[in-house]
């Protein structure tokens, strides 16, 4: 198996916690290789990753890109995410030629099973398999000419790269992130979705399972992907019983204090298990989560209220994203 993340130094505990919840789970498979596209980590956490790594029989290998930018010709305006979003876009020119299939996981991912049914699954032809996101509303799909395609979330990929080099994957994102002058909501993710949308095999919630997969009812997602298709009841109720990739999406993540995630204790279990085990969480979010708990008992019987709630405030979280960002550095 081969892994690929794009992280920051300020990311290392959760990705520790990452890697050991792969490595945990998965400790028939003979070979794992995790490749770290690294933005300034720093040579303490390189080393201890690599001796977590060595701790079982794992190989870490990092991949230094001191300035993502330089590999696009346009200003691209990242909408409050860290460009180190962007480095899978150039996964095909960064990673070693010999590699044919790898699994690219978001940061904040926890991983709870086996994955050796995902990365033995059958693409189809295509070139990548990615979960759907039922909830990204109808306009913004038309505005990047999915009207009759699924829209993807890219914090899962299943990445055929000999398919990704052969159809210049890399060049067609680019260029369609460049089609719209670099301005693009979810950047990166909009872009692979647009670009690619005849390449994309939709895969099993499992595999990349977020809240809005138990805080919203399957009729409600189901018919928010209409008149698409969506996976069948039994499918979307035996993923929220067992799923084997936890992403913990949006504002709600279980290192910032006051959270109640339904899988914090996932995330809590495998970095006690590395040596971040003692990473303080992030303050000043208590009210936040209170509020936020109040904000999903409320809605809990009118979804669809919620929803349209939440388009409505998604702007503003970007708008504070930006904000901090930008005082970051």
């Amino acid at each position: 198996m081969n892994f690929l993340y794009t992280i920051n130094d300020n990311f290392v505990p959760q990705l520790g916690a990452g890697l050991t919840s792969i490595c945990e789970n998965n400790q028939k498979e003979a070979q794992i290789t995790f490749y770290i596209m690294s933005f300034g980590i720093s040579s303490q956490n390189k080393n201890q990753l690599k001796c977590l790594a060595q701790k079982y029989n794992r190989s870490i290998i990092f991949i230094e890109i001191s300035d993502i930018k330089q590999y696009f010709d346009f200003d691209i305006d990242t909408s409050g995410w860290n460009p180190i979003v962007l480095a899978r876009l150039i996964m095909g020119r960064i990673l070693p030629e010999s590699l044919k299939r790898i699994i690219y996981l978001d940061g904040d991912t926890i991983v709870i099973s086996s994955l050796e049914e995902l990365w033995h699954m059958d693409l189809k032809n295509k070139t990548l398999g990615m979960s759907i996101e039922p909830t990204v509303d109808k306009k913004r799909k038309e505005d990047l000419g999915l009207k009759d395609y699924y829209y993807h979330n890219a914090g899962v990929l299943l990445v055929d790269l000999e398919k990704w080099r052969k159809n210049e994957s890399d060049k067609k994102i680019i260029q369609f992130y460049r089609e719209h002058n670099g301005n693009l909501f979810a950047n990166d993710q909009d872009a692979i979705n647009g670009a690619l949308k005849d390449e994309i095999l939709s895969i099993m919630p499992k595999y990349n399972f977020c809240n809005i997969f138990y805080q919203y009812p399957y009729k409600f997602l189901s018919d928010l992907v209409s008149p698409m298709k969506y996976f069948s009841k039994e499918e979307f109720e035996s993923c929220v019983k067992s799923p084997v990739i936890i992403h913990y999406l949006g504002e709600e993540r279980p290192w910032r204090a006051g959270n109640t995630h339904k899988y914090k204790n996932c995330y809590e279990k495998y970095l006690g298990m590395t040596d971040w085990k003692d990473t303080p969480y992030e303050e000043g979010w208590e009210v936040y989560f209170v509020c936020w708990r109040i904000f999903n008992f409320i809605m809990r019987p009118v979804p669809k209220i919620r929803y349209y709630i939440i388009n409505m405030l998604i702007p503003f979280f970007m708008k504070y994203r930006a904000k901090k960002l930008q005082k970051d550095r």
